[in-house]
C-alpha cells in the first residue's frame, strides 16, 4: 500500500511540534534528486508567465508532492520563481523547465507560505543565488514547523528526497516591488488568512494576480490560519485590478475576480454553519458531521478537509 500524507494531517501536526529549521548535506541533496523520471510541463498563461499544474492528490512517493501550482516570471533581466515546489526533485524540475525557457539568472524565488508543497523546492535554486522571499512571519513559522514538515515528507518520499528548510533573507512586511527588468511584481504580505504567512504578487504588465493558496479552485480549501481573516484578505484582492489569477490549487489560470466566488461561497457557509451549530449547543464533533455539507459534491478532496476546517472555524468562532 503507498504511503499517502494528507495536508490535514499536516496542519492537525503542527501544534504538536516545535522544532528549529535544518539543513540537508551534500551526500542528502544528491540522493534526493535521484528520481523516477515525471512528466512536466507547464503553460504560459500570460506573455513571461509559465505554471505547472499541481495534481489534485495528496502527497505519495508517485507524486513527489508535485500537488501545488507552481511557476516563473520572465522579464528582461532576470527571472522570478513563484513556489518552488513541493520536494526536491520537484523544484530540480522546475528549475529545468526554467533553463529550457530561458538563460536569464533566477534572481527571486518567492516562497509564498510555510506549507510543504510550497517550500521544500527551494533547495534545487541554491546554486543560482538567488534572493529567497517571504512574509516577515514566515521565518518563525519556519522554525516552528520545518523539520517537523520536513520530517514527516521524508517518511513518504524516502530519506534525503524531501529537499532542504531554506529560510528567506528577502522579508516583505507590507508591501515590495521586486523588478526583472521592464516588468515589477508587486508582493503583499496578507494578514492571517489561508495560513499565517501568506504571500501574493501581482504583474500589472499583464493583470495577473499570482495569489498561491490564498485562491483554491476545484480542490477544496484548507484553513490553517483564520476564517474572518481568510474572508478579509479575499474581498481585498478581489479590489486588485487583475484580469487573470494563479490559484495555489485547481487549473494554471483563471478568470480574476468570478473565480474567487465558490471560494468565497465555501468559507461563507463554513462560518455561517458553524456559528449556527455554536448557538444550538452542538460540539465539535456534532459540527464537523453536519457543517458545509452542501458543500460536498462541489469540491474535490472535500472529506478529506472539511472537517478539519471546521474543526479551526469552531475553535475561533466559539468565543466570539
Amino acid at each position: 500500500m503507498k504511503q499517502r500524507w494528507s495536508r490535514r494531517e499536516v496542519l492537525l501536526g503542527t501544534g504538536a511540534v516545535c522544532l528549529g529549521a535544518g539543513t540537508l548535506s551534500v551526500s542528502e541533496l544528491a540522493r534526493s534528486a535521484v528520481s523516477p523520471p515525471h512528466a512536466f510541463t507547464t503553460s504560459e498563461v500570460a506573455a513571461g508567465i509559465h505554471v505547472r499544474r499541481g495534481v489534485d492528490e495528496d502527497v505519495t512517493a508517485d507524486n513527489d508532492d508535485a500537488i501545488a501550482n507552481i511557476g516563473f516570471v520572465i522579464g528582461r533581466d532576470a527571472v522570478a520563481v513563484m513556489d518552488p515546489g513541493g520536494s526536491l526533485a520537484d523544484g530540480t524540475r522546475l528549475r529545468a523547465a526554467i533553463r529550457k525557457a530561458t538563460n536569464l539568472p533566477i534572481r527571486y524565488v518567492i516562497l509564498s507560505h510555510v506549507h510543504p508543497d510550497h517550500i521544500f523546492g527551494a533547495g534545487a535554486f541554491s546554486a543560482d543565488g538567488p534572493q529567497f522571499v517571504g512574509h516577515a512571519r514566515l521565518p518563525n513559522a519556519l522554525a516552528l514547523r520545518g523539520d517537523y514538515y520536513r520530517s514527516r515528507l521524508e517518511q513518504v518520499l524516502g530519506k534525503g528526497r524531501a529537499g532542504p528548510v531554506v529560510v528567506p533573507k528577502l522579508l516583505v512586511h507590507d508591501h515590495l516591488p521586486i523588478d526583472l527588468g521592464g516588468r515589477v511584481l508587486e508582493l503583499t504580505a496578507h494578514g492571517l488568512a489561508h495560513s499565517d504567512c501568506d504571500l501574493s504578487a501581482l504583474d500589472r504588465q499583464t493583470g495577473t494576480l499570482l495569489a498561491s493558496d490564498l485562491l483554491f479552485v476545484q480542490r477544496v480549501p484548507s484553513l490553517d490560519g483564520s476564517l474572518k481573516g481568510w474572508l478579509h484578505e479575499l474581498a481585498e484582492l478581489k479590489r486588485v485590478g487583475a484580469r487573470r489569477a494563479v490559484p495555489g490549487h485547481g487549473p494554471a489560470s483563471v478568470d480574476w475576480p468570478s473565480a474567487a466566488q465558490p471560494l468565497q461561497r465555501y468559507l461563507e457557509t463554513l462560518q455561517r454553519e458553524t456559528r449556527q451549530a455554536i448557538a444550538t449547543g452542538r460540539d465539535i464533533e456534532q459540527a464537523v458531521s453536519t457543517v458545509a455539507l452542501s458543500e460536498r459534491d462541489r469540491w474535490k478532496l472535500f472529506d478529506d478537509y472539511n472537517g478539519h476546517n471546521v474543526t479551526r472555524a469552531y475553535k475561533e468562532l466559539e468565543w466570539e
